[in-house]
C-alpha cells in the first residue's frame, strides 16, 4: 500500500530541466495542485507534452505564466496568447503535433514501439526533416514515440494500491500518459479503501502509479 504525499512533496520530486507529461484537456483533467506546487517552488526548464497549455491562470498555463516551461510539445496552443507571446519572443520553444499524433506517439512510448506511421502532415511543414516510409504503395510519416521522465495526472478515485478511475472528459490523456514516463504522480480527488474500487472500474491499474497525492483536508 502506498502513503499519499502532499502536492509540495510531489513538486519537489520533480527537477528543473525535466520533462513532464500533464494529462487534461484546456485545464479539464490537470492535476492543478501539483502545478500550482511546481509554480510555488519555482520550477524551471521544464517540458511540457500535454494537448494544449490551457489559459492565462488556468492549468498549464500557469506554469506559463510564471516561467516554469522552457519547451512545449502540444496539438495547439491557440487559447493561451501567453504561450503564443513568449514562442514569438523566443523565451519558450513550441512544437506543435497533431493531436492525434501526438497521443499516438505518447502511446508508442508507453508500448514500446518504434514510431507511428501517420499520413497526416505529409507535404506540410510538419513533414520537414522527417522519413517519410512507403508501405504498398502509400506515403506515411514516421513519427517517433515519446515518453517524459514524470507523468502528472488527475483522477477521480484511487485505492492505496494506486489503481485510478476517471470521469467524462477528464480522462483526456490521462490513462496514456501513465505508460509513457519512467514516474507517475496521480492526483485524485479523493483516496478510498483497497476493494472499493470495483476491478472492471479500473483505468490505470497501480502498479503504472508510483505516487498519490492527498487531498487537503
Amino acid at each position: 500500500m502506498q502513503k499519499a504525499i502532499t502536492a509540495k512533496e510531489a513538486a519537489a520530486l520533480v527537477p528543473d530541466g525535466a520533462s513532464v507529461m500533464i494529462g487534461g484537456f484546456m485545464g479539464v483533467g490537470t492535476p492543478h495542485r501539483i502545478i500550482d506546487a511546481l509554480v510555488a517552488r519555482g520550477a524551471r526548464g521544464l517540458t511540457v507534452i500535454a494537448n494544449d497549455t490551457a489559459f492565462p491562470a488556468i492549468g498549464i498555463g500557469k506554469l506559463i505564466d510564471a516561467g516554469c516551461a522552457s519547451r512545449v510539445i502540444a496539438s495547439h496552443i491557440g487559447t493561451n496568447p501567453i504561450t503564443q507571446k513568449k514562442m514569438i519572443a523566443g523565451e519558450i520553444t513550441v512544437e506543435l503535433v497533431p493531436q492525434g499524433t501526438l497521443i499516438e506517439r505518447i502511446r508508442a512510448g508507453g508500448s514500446g514501439l518504434g514510431g507511428v506511421l501517420t499520413p497526416t502532415g505529409l507535404g506540410t511543414v510538419v513533414e520537414d526533416g522527417k522519413p517519410v516510409i512507403d508501405v504498398d504503395g502509400v506515403k506515411f510519416l514516421l513519427e517517433k514515440p515519446l515518453r517524459a521522465d514524470f507523468a502528472l495526472l488527475h483522477a477521480h478515485d484511487a485505492d492505496y494500491n494506486g489503481n485510478l478511475t476517471y470521469r467524462l472528459t477528464a480522462a483526456n490523456f490521462n490513462p496514456i500518459i501513465a505508460f509513457a514516463a519512467e514516474v507517475t504522480i496521480a492526483e485524485p480527488l479523493q483516496i478510498v479503501p483497497v476493494g472499493v474500487i470495483p476491478p472492471d472500474a479500473v483505468r490505470t491499474p497501480g502498479v503504472l502509479v508510483d505516487h498519490l497525492v492527498e487531498r487537503p483536508h
